[in-house]
């Protein structure tokens, strides 16, 4: 029996799993549209108020659950608007499909309306922003499309496929069947490698792993925890994936990444081994590729990556491991260790200067950020999901709050290491409609008004989450370069906001603000406690633009060197 074609497609995404797909709805897709009215009992189509938003959504989506996040947009601006969350995807390594409906067939190459060449736009390449950018014209081939762009973003490095849809392709009666539902494919390490690095274990003095990036799942954590007990290893998690390993670990060493611990910092710098495991080793994560020289780093270097591509693209390893996370892990676990240890006493001070990083600063102003953090950790389920934007606001949870770790049995962090704003608010609404955890999202001032229309969505979907609004009337992470640079003056980083409390209650959230650390606590409480979701909006002071230091100290650093001409 034939049926119209874009019954078929959202049949093929049934077929895959998937239950949410978010997305802004556009004329040059109605047949999918109509597609999920038929199968809105399997599926559920989110309505995004802007194109960003809901790729955001459907990248924390790929991230949750390990398979492709979904987004559907229209032509044109409802493409380039999504292409955040392409970019976002792609840096971050986190499976997705994004579909944009397009003009019909018969008006293509002839700058229709909203045309665009979505070939020339997200071309994969090096620094592209997409995996694989297909065109769908016969509709009969559209199982194979999908089963296609299912296992591109999963396997290898997970990463984002586009997928443009012909606006009369999808209505044309078509007769094929969804194919059955794809699974990523599992790279094993090489056992000569294996042994190999064991024997580079053996003769080391001061080891040191990282672990990151994506594709990891509870068992996999569970078995790099085994691995680093058995050989009393310190870890460290990649930037913005500080769930990876247990914080509470007696081997958790800290989180290597923006606002790093300086002793550890300089703990990596003298290492005498490295093994980088998953993660990408990007700027980030480097300190901008000085914690690791490129392209060949002083200390010994072994990179385990899902990637070949990615194996000796940026650091010449001295070991390069093809394996996925969930073979490398396992793979390592069952390396065996030798009864003593060298570094015994080099894991145990790791781990004793994240303990004493998580002491604070005094700061000036009457809000205790670290005191609220803490506040927050002890307050929120054990598998409550934090998200966040990019900001120096996002720096107080990553210093002061503890993930419990994957190997407890969930993800709890969504960030975007690529540094992009707006991602937070958007990303716990996902979460919270996906997995029905709490969730938790601090955000800027500025960030927040890059997606805060999505409580919209929120409200719509009856998502609840519970935003903490860092408010500080600037684009604070400018205006700390400013003041490092351009001492004398600022410019174009002073923000004049609305009133935050009152904008969420007219989305539908209530809405508080506090200018006091004491008042924090009874408004955390009331908000795990009520059915909506809360915005809490904290009005910090000005000064307190990093966990370390205020902008007086950094601009007084500044003008120093200017007068002593460095």
């Amino acid at each position: 029996m034939k049926q119209m074609a874009g019954h078929l497609l959202v049949e093929c995404l049934i077929e895959q799993g998937v239950t949410h797909a978010f997305g802004v709805p556009g004329e040059s897709y109605l047949a999918v549209l109509d597609g999920f009215h038929a199968y809105h009992e399997k599926i559920q189509f989110v309505i995004n108020r802007q194109e960003g938003g809901a790729a955001y959504m459907a990248d924390a989506q790929g991230r949750l659950t390990g398979r492709p996040g979904v987004c559907f947009v229209t032509r044109g601006p409802g493409a380039t608007n999504a292409s955040i969350g392409i970019h976002t995807a792609f840096q971050d390594s986190a499976p997705m499909v994004l579909f944009v409906g397009d003009v019909g067939s018969d008006f293509r190459d002839r700058e229709a309306f909203q045309e665009v060449d979505y070939n020339s736009f997200f071309g994969p390449s090096t620094r592209g922003m997409a995996k694989r950018v297909e065109r769908i014209d016969d509709p009969e081939r559209i199982p194979e499309y999908i089963a296609r762009a299912f296992a591109t973003a999963m396997n290898g490095r997970p990463g984002p496929v586009v997928v443009v849809l012909p606006e009369d392709m999808l209505v044309r009666q078509v007769s094929a069947r969804p194919l059955a539902r794809v699974e990523p494919v599992q790279a094993w390490s090489d056992p000569g490698a294996l042994r190999q690095l064991r024997e580079m274990l053996l003769a080391c003095q001061r080891p040191f792993v990282i672990a990151g990036g994506t594709g990891w799942t509870p068992q996999s954590a569970q078995a790099l925890q085994r691995f680093a007990e058995n050989w009393k290893l310190p870890v460290g998690n990649a930037f913005r994936f500080q769930d990876i390993f247990d914080n509470h670990h007696p081997q958790y060493a800290g989180d290597v990444g923006i606002g790093i611990n300086p002793k550890l910092a300089q703990r990596i710098r003298e290492s005498d081994l490295i093994l980088a495991i998953g993660p990408r080793l990007g700027e980030m994560t480097t300190n901008g590729y000085t914690l690791l020289e490129a392209p060949r780093p002083q200390q010994k270097l072994v990179h385990m990556h899902a990637s070949a591509e990615e194996l000796n693209r940026v650091y010449q390893a001295d070991l390069a491991i093809l394996s996925t996370m969930n073979a490398a892990a396992r793979s390592l676990e069952v390396l065996t260790a030798p009864v003593s240890l060298p570094w015994e006493a080099w894991t145990q001070s790791a781990h004793q200067d994240y303990l004493g990083n998580l002491v604070p600063q005094a700061m000036p102003g009457d809000i205790n950020m670290p005191a609220i953090v803490n506040t927050i950790s002890e307050l929120l389920p054990a598998d409550a999901v934090l998200t966040n934007g990019a900001g120096n606001f996002a720096s107080w949870v990553h210093r002061f709050h503890q993930h419990h770790g994957l190997a407890s049995g969930l993800r709890t962090q969504l960030a975007p290491t690529v540094g992009s704003m707006g991602y937070g608010v958007p990303a716990g609404i996902a979460a919270n409609l996906i997995t029905g955890r709490t969730v938790f999202t601090i955000a800027g001032d500025g960030d927040f008004l890059m997606n805060g229309q999505e409580l919209a969505t929120a409200s719509q979907h009856g998502a609840k989450t519970i935003i903490v609004l860092l408010n500080n009337g600037m684009y604070g992470t400018i205006r700390m370069h400013q003041e490092r640079e351009f001492p004398s003056h600022d410019s174009g980083s002073h923000l004049k906001n609305p009133d935050f409390a009152a904008l969420a209650r007219a989305y539908g959230y209530a809405g508080v603000r506090i200018t006091r650390t004491d008042e924090f606590e009874a408004q955390f409480k009331a908000a795990l406690a009520r059915a909506e979701g809360t915005l809490i909006e904290i009005m910090l002071d000005p000064e307190v633009i990093t966990t370390r230091g205020t902008l007086s100290a950094i601009r007084d650093a500044a003008l120093e060197r200017q007068q002593k001409g460095v």
